[in-house]
């Protein structure tokens, strides 16, 4: 049985059905429309990108955030947008949490996610840059939807630099 959530029941059933979150945090990203739904006592998030609900988890909710806001915030493409894609590092088989294509088909950017409690150090960073090594995106994010890092790689030179914001669109 399926039944549609509003957003008051979602933060009940979060905090006190499946114990995902001891308080519910608000994120540092624009709310947006979201679609949830409760099943056989969980709660699922419409992934706008695959057209499926997902299990909701913290690291689900702020990625849901992060790609509502590429796409209704700074209007990235949602055909160019891949969520949850898997690549390749070393021999190992890795999963990307968001990459962003150009038009020609390579990865632009790349967006690691992670839950609101993590905190976002070097090992998260370096995680975001040994998937990138093996994608060579321009642009790098790491976000755990309260703080949002980014950084533009310049693959020729080796040299990176932090960006003051994420970058429009404009491949």
């Amino acid at each position: 049985m399926t039944k549609e959530l509003d957003t008051t029941c979602i933060w009940f059933c979060i905090r006190y059905k499946i114990g995902l979150f001891a308080t519910m945090v608000s994120l540092n990203l624009p709310p947006f429309d979201h679609k949830l739904k409760k099943e056989n006592g969980r709660v699922y998030i419409l992934d706008i990108i695959r057209k499926k609900y997902l299990v909701l988890t913290p690291e689900e909710w702020v990625r849901q955030h992060f790609v509502h806001y590429l796409v209704n915030e700074l209007h990235y493409p949602r055909s160019l947008i891949k969520v949850e894609g898997g690549l390749r590092f070393n021999e190992l088989q890795k999963r990307s949490d968001i990459v962003v294509f150009n038009r020609e088909g390579t990865p632009w950017m790349i967006v690691e996610c992670k839950s609101p409690d993590q905190k976002l150090n070097q090992r998260t960073l370096r995680q975001a840059s040994v998937y990138n090594h093996s994608l060579q995106a321009k642009y790098l994010a790491v976000t755990n939807g309260l703080i949002h890092y980014c950084c533009e790689v310049n693959w020729i030179n080796g040299n990176t630099a932090v960006l003051d914001s994420l970058p429009q669109y404009t491949p």
